[in-house]
C-alpha cells in the first residue's frame, strides 16, 4: 500500500498500543467509560515491560501524515504474546509441537483506515515473524468483524472452552 509502512513496536510505543487495546474493547462493546483509563494504564505498563523482555512482540502500521511532512501517523497495530507450552501432539497426531504458542492480541485499525487491507498486512508480517522464530502454534479470539480476515489467513475454530466460575 502506498504511503504505508510496517515496523516492529518498541517499549516507546506502549502508550499507543494501550490506547489501541482500549479502543478495540470499546468497539466490541466490552469496555465501559469508567474502566477505560484503568485499562489503558495497566496495558501501557504491561507493554512497557513485556516488549523489552520478549514476552510480547508487536507491529505498527504507519502512514504518511496528512501535512505532507516527515512525521508518520500510527494507523493500526497487531501483536503476539508468547507463552511456553508443554510439548503436545500436532493436530492429526503425526508429530509433536514443541515451540512456544503465540496468542495474537491487540489487532486494531483506526476507523478511517479500516477495510483497506492494513490489518491483513500486519497479520501477514506477524505470521512471517512467527514462522521464522519457531512459533508453531498460534491462537486468537476473533471479534465478529475480524473473523473473515482470520479465516482467509487460514485460522479455523477450535474446541476451546472458557471457565465461567470462580477459580
Amino acid at each position: 500500500m502506498t504511503g504505508l509502512s510496517i515496523r516492529r513496536a518498541t517499549a516507546a510505543d506502549a502508550g499507543v498500543l494501550a490506547r489501541h487495546r482500549a479502543e478495540m474493547f470499546r468497539d466490541m462493546g466490552q469496555l465501559s467509560d469508567d474502566l477505560r483509563d484503568t485499562l489503558v494504564e495497566a496495558a501501557r505498563a504491561y507493554f512497557a515491560a513485556a516488549i523489552p523482555d520478549g514476552r510480547y512482540v508487536a507491529w505498527l502500521a504507519e502512514a504518511d501524515a496528512v501535512s505532507g511532512g516527515r512525521s508518520r501517523e500510527i494507523v493500526a497495530g497487531a501483536g503476539v504474546q508468547l507463552r511456553e507450552l508443554l510439548p503436545r501432539p500436532a493436530p492429526g497426531g503425526a508429530a509433536l509441537v514443541r515451540g512456544p504458542q503465540g496468542l495474537i492480541l491487540n489487532v486494531f485499525t483506526e476507523r478511517a483506515w479500516r477495510r483497506r487491507g492494513v490489518a491483513a498486512a500486519l497479520m501477514r508480517e506477524l505470521l512471517r515473524w512467527c514462522r521464522a522464530n519457531g512459533v508453531e502454534s498460534l491462537v486468537l479470539h476473533a471479534s465478529a468483524d475480524g473473523r473473515p480476515l482470520y479465516e482467509k489467513l487460514g485460522f479455523t475454530p477450535t474446541n476451546e472452552m472458557r471457565y465461567a466460575g470462580d477459580p
